[in-house]
């Protein structure tokens, strides 16, 4: 049996690790299309930051790490998929079957339509190639504008900012971080970041980049924003989302809508052919709604129940996902800000209720939102010890009770009720 990984990154590591141990005697092939040995891309703030080197991005440290698991490495990206032949055609012109394939591409950076994207001094963060070209303009002092203060913008933001950059921000929505945010919380963070040092224009994007020599200013770059507002650069980084690749497959059987569609076994439309990572589509936990969950924690859970049948192919015991949860973790120029599952910010919708607890003074937030009487999302600001049962009263929507009642008066005692009805079952069966 041949299984073919396309995509290196912590999905596909994860995967070839594990169909290793469940097929012993499988062929497994793991292409990558960067010149880098497999690395996070979540590690490249840190590179940035001067607290590691490029070897401290690598997913593995062993040079022979994949040779000694017998995983052969190929390097090129795939253009075309052929679903009735298996087999996939890469870039320099050659070819791979398959027996049984993976999906692994991840995303890519989404460059919005806006003149001037192209030049050089505009850069985005997701590789290594792009970590070097940044560390070469961002510079102490250099002026930078970032666009975006979405998730990955405030990773990276905080790179930026420890490189001592003269730093703004430009977002569209209306708050930091809008996606993972509630109005309120996204406009805490924004406050406590301008406290820092850096400027935050929410509301506003970048209409166009200029050089600086056609507009008579000395500057590499200026921007122009949609409120008119014009700004001298020396660098810009464009940190808009990210978006699956998928090109690949366009004109095959394989279904994709945002990302790759796949079932609670993360197999897709097409048998054989599996997909995990951040070009995934996968049943929401509560809803049943597929959602791309691009986190590398989501990655690796589905990267295993992918392999593991890939691995078993038809046998009967097939591992299955319970279903994605969103879920992050910032730490945004050191206030640490948490989003579980799902969440309504001001209007909760049917069945569903919610309380909000706000110290504005003291840095501190959060929302639970319900639906009956099971929690299924929560958001916290400034909250650093005991998250977890946040996140596990979600996952394991544990029925609630009479403790629903308690948490809409006291939301600060998610504590005490993980404690009191996680815990029931093991109560009972004794």
């Amino acid at each position: 049996m041949k299984h073919l990984i396309l995509g290196n990154g912590p999905a596909g590591v994860v995967a070839a690790e594990t169909l290793r141990k469940a097929a012993p005697r499988d062929e497994i092939v793991m292409v990558g299309h960067e010149d880098a040995p497999p690395y996070s891309r979540m590690a490249i703030p840190y590179l940035l930051e001067g607290n590691i080197d490029e070897s401290g991005t690598w997913l593995r440290k062993g040079a022979d790490h994949f040779e000694r698991l017998r995983i052969r490495q190929l390097r090129g990206r795939a253009v075309a998929l052929n679903t009735g032949k298996r087999t996939v055609l890469f870039d320099d012109g050659h070819f791979e079957d398959y027996d049984r394939l993976l999906i692994a591409t991840g995303s890519h950076p989404v460059r919005p339509p806006i003149p001037g994207v192209d030049l050089p001094e505009v850069q985005t963060c997701w590789t290594l190639a792009d970590a070097r070209a940044i560390a070469e303009h961002a510079k102490p002092g250099a002026r930078v504008l970032q666009l975006g203060a979405g998730f990955i913008g405030c990773i990276i933001m905080e790179a930026l900012a420890k490189r001592g950059v003269q730093l703004t921000v430009v977002e569209m929505g209306d708050r930091m971080v809008p996606r993972m945010m509630t109005p309120k919380a996204g406009g805490m963070i924004k406050r406590w970041v301008e406290d820092k040092g850096v400027r935050v224009v929410t509301s506003a994007g970048v209409q166009r980049i200029d050089r600086g020599s056609e507009s008579g200013r000395e500057a590499p770059l200026v921007v122009t924003l949609s409120s008119g507002e014009r700004l001298d650069c020396d660098l810009v980084i464009v940190a808009a989302g990210v978006a699956p690749n998928v090109g690949f497959l366009e004109e095959t059987a394989v279904h994709v809508a945002k990302g790759v569609l796949v079932d609670d076994r993360m197999e897709t439309s097409v048998a054989g052919i599996f997909a995990a990572g951040d070009v995934a589509e996968a049943p929401d936990l509560f809803t049943g709604a597929h959602l791309v969950a691009a986190i590398q924690p989501n990655a690796a859970d589905q990267a295993r129940i992918a392999a593991m049948n890939m691995a078993r192919g038809d046998t009967a015991g097939q591992a299955k996902l319970n279903g994605v949860l969103a879920i992050n973790v910032l730490d945004t120029l050191g206030l640490i800000s948490s989003s579980f599952g799902q969440w309504w910010g001001e209007k909760p919708e049917a069945g569903g209720s919610g309380v909000e607890l706000v110290d504005e003074a003291r840095y501190r937030y959060l929302s639970l939102q319900f639906k009956d009487d099971v929690l299924i999302g929560a958001t916290s600001i400034g909250l650093t010890q005991h998250v977890g049962a946040l996140r596990g009263l979600i996952h394991g929507q544990v029925k609630l009770g009479d403790w629903k009642d308690r948490l809409l008066a006291n939301p600060l005692g998610f504590v005490d009720a993980y404690v009191a009805r996680s815990q029931q079952p093991m109560a009972l069966a004794r």
